[in-house]
């Protein structure tokens, strides 16, 4: 039976299978999906357990001894395989096959592996491990699944986060899901349980710095040039990421773009406002921030937002931090001479 780590779990609240092959590149899911088994073995009574390091050309009888004696402490063992390559070799597969034909009471078998292409998978020896238990791959999630696998991080630790606190995390973490898991216990930290926005995840992640990302883009509505300057040279020295301080810039600009071109047509600016998630203590400010900026310009700055993401991810040959200080500066620029 194949499941994914988030089945595996509801899975092992039934008494445990007799075979569990568990196999990916992603440690954190790996090691958990490990750590759950051996838990839902322990709680079955599987209380004696016994480690083998093994690959293509080891020695696989230590896999029928251990299976086929009897402990003097325990009457049942968890008998775990560490496999560092791919291959189990000829003996491997013959001996596990035959535990798996064996279908011993007493023994339960984990098998940890890392990546297995699909001849391995569809080899004899995963087919009976398949058909007496349970294989479970884990895999780096992406996209959607990031969200989803954040979400439900996140909702564990006691947070309810909003779809841009989400979306923020992930491209903080680049799918690391290691780093995302000590963001998450960080915040555990930080902050009470309970509701979870971007501006919360920002002032929780960067709470000793010296300067906020906030403190950049309200200095460049303000348009204080020489402030934005410090606050972007303070930020870069902080080690703060590039990507964090272009997705503060891009959601102000969005935001008064988007208010901007409301007035200018006379369109619902309320809309506006709850569709950008504006604070009703913030909307008056906002809106006349929004009247004094030129929406061409506010325009011309997200299209700049465009290069610095390719100059981030090292797709253009310009210098990340720089054309951060452009959009920034240019920000400025834009308020300080409509407004004067």
């Amino acid at each position: 039976m194949r499941l994914d780590p988030a089945q595996l779990a509801t899975a092992l609240k039934r008494p445990p299978a007799q075979a569990y092959l568990l196999f990916g590149d992603e440690p954190l899911q790996l090691g958990e999906a490990a750590d759950a088994v051996r838990a839902a073995a322990k709680a079955h009574g599987f209380s004696e357990r016994t480690c083998l390091d093994a690959d293509a050309n080891s020695d696989w009888s230590a896999l029928d001894h251990a299976a086929a004696s009897l402990s003097l402490f325990a009457e049942r063992r968890l008998v775990e395989i560490r496999l560092a390559g791919e291959g189990v070799g000829n003996d491997g597969a013959k001996a596990i096959r035959r535990y798996c034909e064996r279908g011993a009471d007493d023994v339960l078998l984990l098998i940890v592996a890392p990546r297995l292409d699909w001849k391995t998978l569809s080899s004899k020896w995963a087919q009976a491990l398949d058909a007496a238990g349970v294989i479970v791959q884990v895999r780096q999630p992406q996209g959607r699944r990031l969200h989803d696998w954040l979400r439900g991080r996140l909702t564990r630790a006691g947070f309810q986060p909003t779809d841009e606190a989400l979306a923020l995390l992930a491209e903080r973490v680049e799918g690391n899901l290691l780093a995302a898991a000590q963001e998450i216990e960080k915040l555990g930290l930080l902050r009470e349980p309970g509701a979870l926005d971007a501006e919360a995840l920002l002032a929780s992640v960067y709470d000793s710095a010296r300067y906020d990302l906030f403190d950049l883009t309200n200095a460049a509505v303000a348009g204080d040039r020489a402030r934005v300057d410090r606050v972007l040279r303070a930020l870069q020295a902080e080690g703060t990421a590039a990507p964090l301080v272009l997705w503060v810039l891009a959601r102000e600009l969005r935001k008064l773009a988007a208010v901007g071109f409301a007035q200018a047509n006379r369109g619902d600016t309320t809309a506006v406002l709850r569709e950008h998630k504006v604070p009703e203590s913030r909307r008056s400010a906002t809106l006349a921030v929004a009247r004094r900026l030129p929406v061409r310009r506010l325009w011309h700055l997200l299209a700049r937002c465009a290069d610095a993401d390719l100059a981030i991810k090292g797709r253009s040959s310009a210098d990340p931090w720089a054309v951060l200080g452009e959009i920034a500066d240019g920000l400025a620029v834009a308020a300080a001479t409509r407004r004067a």
